[in-house]
């Protein structure tokens, strides 16, 4: 055991060991990665006396249990519960709307940022003395996890609150490209002038949005950030917990990157399958590929997916190298480019018309200038090249703000 820790933190590791298997907290060989949550001996005793307010999901862990139980049963006062999309368990699907309700297993009440409203109100914080953060992202402009960071920051400045950020290692925070959002294409699946991945932990990604002024009204939140130990931009990170239900497996999170600008397109992600993010298809390829795949109705994943109940006809990317995704520190462009090639009807290719937001390309690269480069046959190297120079811009600016070395 390391040097320095506080009696109360001994007294929770004792604890949890003395428990049963579903509440062990193994102590991390030396060296290993730790995240901010883990590190209980530097927040335990900042907790007591409190009445604390969390916004998290079921990725929120101390060892293999739920932050909100393990806190509650310390005696921590956790005054209420806020979830993000999925919810607060995760359950829901992408996009669904969720209710306000109370939690069964702790009896805390849970009130929903993705539902009526997307942002904690002055009477939601009134009896809360200290908000945490601690929700697991996957490093793209296009998770939501970093709006609901805004939005709580948001909150916090305008009503005086302290936010405490529980910091989680990125996966894909190895690498930083894409076009950077043109702001004129600002939504719910892109708020900041930042590129497709942006190669920052959350509390990095708190730090840029304090020290950029994006804020509302260029309002400063007072944050706290419990660093991860042990931990680079670089290191290779699976996640102990599925981060949302479509994204599943350490290869869909790695892959998702790549694959999500699909969304704007007729092509399938796998979206009602249980791989999605993970192969691409469509029923109109047939004879084109080898490999086929059928999305159906899946609770709690994908209720009515893209080509429902269809043979679609692509790519199975189960078995990618992912060592060679990571080598090349870029998002995968052939693949949009072979599968547009392939695509019979070229003028129904980027005419997939689920929302405005969520159906439209534009909205999902951030560039209006995209599609048209797909369509037009931009060799790859010229595609990249228009992202200049506000990529290299934007790499330049993140230093400021980085807690872990790349």
């Amino acid at each position: 055991m390391k040097r320095g820790l506080t009696l109360f933190a001994c007294l929770f590791i004792l604890f949890v060991s003395m428990g049963s298997a579903d509440t062990y907290h193994a102590v991390p060989k030396k060296g290993s990665i730790v995240t901010g949550a883990d590190q209980t001996e530097k927040y335990l005793s900042y907790l007591k006396g409190k009445r604390i307010g969390i916004l998290t999901n079921q990725t929120g862990i101390i060892g293999h249990k739920h932050m909100v139980d393990s806190l509650q049963k310390l005696g921590i006062n956790i005054v209420k519960v806020f979830g993000p999309e999925h919810g607060f368990r995760g359950n829901a699907s992408a996009g669904a709307k969720v209710a306000d309700e109370t939690d069964s297993a702790t009896g805390i009440r849970i009130i929903s940022l993705y539902g009526g409203k997307s942002k904690a109100t002055a009477a939601d914080l009134a009896d809360v003395d200290l908000m945490i953060y601690d929700l697991q992202d996957v490093g793209c402009r296009f998770y939501t996890n970093i709006n609901a960071l805004a939005r709580m920051m948001e909150s916090c400045a305008e009503n005086n609150k302290e936010l405490l950020i529980l910091d989680r290692p990125n996966p894909n925070g190895y690498f930083v490209d894409g076009p950077v959002l043109d702001m004129k294409l600002k939504s719910g699946i892109g708020m900041f002038p930042i590129p497709i991945t942006h190669g920052l932990t959350v509390g990095e990604f708190a730090q840029m949005l304090n020290g950029e002024g994006w804020l509302k009204d260029k309002e400063k939140c007072n944050i706290k950030i419990i660093t991860v130990a042990n931990y680079s931009h670089d290191m290779p990170y699976t996640l102990p917990v599925n981060p949302s239900p479509n994204l599943n497996s350490p290869a869909s999170i790695l892959l998702y990157p790549s694959l999500c600008w699909f969304e704007g397109t007729v092509i399938s992600q796998g979206r009602g399958t249980y791989f999605p993010f993970a192969v691409l298809g469509n029923p109109e390829l047939k004879g084109q590929y080898d490999f086929s795949f059928t999305p159906t109705g899946i609770k709690g994943m994908a209720e009515t997916p893209l080509h429902m109940n269809q043979v679609c006809y692509g790519l199975d990317l189960r078995n990618y190298d992912m060592n060679k995704l990571r080598k090349s520190k870029q998002v995968n462009i052939q693949w949009m480019i072979d599968m547009y090639n392939a695509y019979p009807f070229k003028e129904k290719f980027f005419d997939y018309k689920q929302s405005k937001e969520m159906g439209n390309v534009d909205f999902r690269t951030g560039d209006s200038h995209f599609k048209e480069q797909i369509i037009a046959g931009v060799p790859e190297a010229e595609i990249r090249k228009s992202w200049e120079p506000a990529l290299s811009q934007y790499k330049e600016m993140r230093k400021k703000y980085l807690l872990y070395r790349d």
